[in-house]
């Protein structure tokens, strides 16, 4: 997910997008623990994704502050 896309979404968008992007993060921790994961670079890009979108949400915040 690049920036421009996270930028053009709402922030109930946002937000509804961070909970699915949190439960796949933990189904893939459950993965990696299990030793059933098989796409380990997975964990990373879903991580940077939530950082991206918390930053951006983060960014509207101070903005209208």
């Amino acid at each position: 997910m690049k920036p421009a896309d996270v930028r053009a979404k709402t922030d109930d968008e946002l937000a509804g997008e961070i909970d699915i992007l949190g439960k796949e993060i933990f189904n893939l921790r459950f993965q990696r623990a299990n030793g059933q994961l098989e796409n380990t670079a997975r964990v990373r890009q879903v991580r940077r994704d939530i950082a991206r979108i918390k930053t951006i949400l983060g960014e509207r915040r101070r903005k209208a502050s």
